[in-house]
């Protein structure tokens, strides 16, 4: 008995090591990749290069109009996506039920949320810049940047619906609240750290995606007025960039911003999240 229990933590001990290994190593690859792409960024980045319009197909100048196109077509692709996602999320989980038609859209989801970026911008061309005539433009980008979105915001609001302790509901329901009185009062609150998280990997999704946008966002270098202006993310930016050999250092400049951006997000919205638990639990 001894020796089997000895044995046993041994292999716990050993999987514990090999576990705590692999995140090491993914966190070190993470800081180099990171490390690597600021170092060779931010010595190109001032207020000039932030400010002003690329020159020379952006061998020179700056990314002024790419920074307000990523803001511009992110920004309305999780306007479009949130609500879908969230509301979609409470109806199947309070109100489909456990059922057939509720595990194939599970499934359905699931299945696009694992669908390449290429295949949402062939769609995106196909759909919303021929059929529905938008052209190439700021909306049909974040349309199809909204269709990406939606199974991933959808998926992880779920999972935050199901976090949620049973004992709210029916405490709620119990003190006779109305079923939707309980799901907006009580239920959703407490699920909003999970929503959020769920928007931010949307959100980030979105910011960062190249294939998707290249087929229907166009590509030009001023900046978007209105959403059937075509424009150029700093992804489209930064691909073209790179593939074309237009300039290494702007190249690297961009992709700093870009990375920026992305963790500024993230960083604001878990500090916003965090200060929303606390108040919840009145700390």
């Amino acid at each position: 008995m001894s020796n089997n229990l000895e044995t046993v933590n041994r292999s716990d001990n050993m999987m514990k090591y090999v576990f705590w290994g692999l995140g090491i190593i993914t966190i070190l690859i993470l800081i180099v990749i990171i490390g690597y792409i600021l170092i060779n960024g931010v010595p190109h980045i001032n207020w000039e290069f932030l400010t002003t319009a690329p020159k020379d197909s952006g061998a020179s100048g700056g990314i002024y109009p790419m920074i307000i196109s990523t803001i511009y077509v992110t920004f309305i692709a999780v306007l479009i996506a949130t609500p879908i996602a969230v509301l979609s999320a409470v109806y199947l989980y309070e109100y489909a039920g456990d059922n057939l038609f509720v595990h194939l859209i599970r499934f359905c989801t699931e299945t696009l949320a694992s669908l390449p970026s290429i295949i949402y911008g062939l769609f995106g061309l196909a759909f919303f810049v021929e059929f529905m005539h938008l052209g190439w433009c700021v909306l049909s980008a974040s349309l199809t940047l909204a269709l990406m979105a939606i199974p991933t915001i959808m998926r992880t609001s779920q999972n935050a619906l199901e976090a949620v302790p049973p004992a709210y509901r029916e405490g709620s329901l119990g003190l006779g609240a109305t079923r939707w009185q309980t799901i907006v009062n009580v239920i959703l609150p407490a699920a909003i750290p999970g929503i959020v998280t769920g928007i931010i990997l949307g959100m980030a999704r979105a910011i960062e995606e190249t294939a998707a946008i290249m087929y229907t966002v166009g590509s030009s270098i001023a900046a978007p007025v209105t959403v059937f202006d075509p424009a150029r993310p700093l992804p489209l930016h930064l691909y073209m960039l790179a593939t074309e050999g237009i300039s290494l250092e702007n190249t690297f400049a961009t992709a700093t911003v870009l990375i920026v951006m992305i963790l500024g997000i993230t960083f604001i919205t878990n500090y916003i999240v965090d200060r929303y638990q606390k108040k919840m639990m009145g700390e």
